[in-house]
C-alpha cells in the first residue's frame, strides 16, 4: 500500500509538471502574430492554484517555484518576481486547504479568485515600484477575469482526466503531514 501511494505521488507530481510545461509551450507558440486587445487566461497560474487547493501534497512548493521560475525566464518577465509572489500565495492557499479541507466549491473558487487577484495586483505594484515595463491595465484585468472564469474548467479537466479530487477528511492518511 505504501509503494502504491508513493507511486501515485510521483505520478501526480509528474503530471503537474507535464501539464505546466505543456501550458508554457502553448503560450509560447506563435499562433497569432498580430497585436491583440484580448488575452486568454494564465493557465499556469490557474493550474497552480487549483492543484494547491485540491490536493496540496501533489504540488509541492519546489515544483511550483521551479515551474514559475522557468515561466519567468521564457516569458521574459523579471526573473523571480512573479514566481516569488505565486509561491507566497500558493503557500497561503495550501495552509487554507489544510486547515479547511471540506471547503465547498464556491468558496474554493472565490478563494482561488482572491489569490489570483492578489498575485496580479502584487506583481503590478512591485513592477511599478521597480520601474519595470508592464502591459496595459486593461489587458491585465482581462487576463485576470479570464483566469477566474477558467478555474472551474481547469478543475473539471483535472478531476475528469487526472482524477484530481479533494479527499474527504475521513479518508486522509498520514501523507498530508509531509507537506
Amino acid at each position: 500500500m505504501v509503494e502504491q501511494s508513493g507511486a501515485k505521488f510521483t505520478l501526480m507530481r509528474s503530471a503537474f509538471v507535464a501539464i505546466a510545461l505543456l501550458s508554457i509551450y502553448w503560450q509560447l507558440l506563435p499562433l497569432n502574430t498580430v497585436p491583440t486587445t484580448f488575452t486568454g487566461p494564465d493557465l499556469l497560474l490557474v493550474l497552480c492554484t487549483a492543484w494547491v487547493l485540491r490536493r496540496p501534497e501533489y504540488a509541492p512548493i519546489y515544483l511550483i517555484a521551479a515551474v514559475m521560475q522557468l515561466a519567468d525566464f521564457l516569458f521574459l518577465r523579471p526573473p523571480g518576481l512573479f514566481a516569488a509572489i505565486t509561491v507566497f500565495a500558493c503557500e497561503n492557499l495550501r495552509r487554507r486547504a489544510l486547515t479547511n479541507p471540506d471547503m465547498h466549491f464556491t468558496v474554493e473558487w472565490l478563494t482561488a479568485a482572491g489569490a489570483m487577484t492578489a498575485i496580479v495586483l502584487a506583481n503590478r505594484v512591485f513592477s511599478a515600484m521597480f520601474v519595470i515595463d508592464q502591459t496595459s491595465l486593461g489587458l491585465t484585468l482581462i487576463q485576470l477575469i479570464m483566469s477566474i472564469i477558467a478555474y472551474p474548467l481547469v478543475v473539471g479537466f483535472c478531476a475528469l482526466f487526472l482524477g484530481l479530487r479533494k479527499v474527504a477528511p475521513h479518508q486522509r492518511d498520514g501523507q498530508m503531514g509531509r507537506i
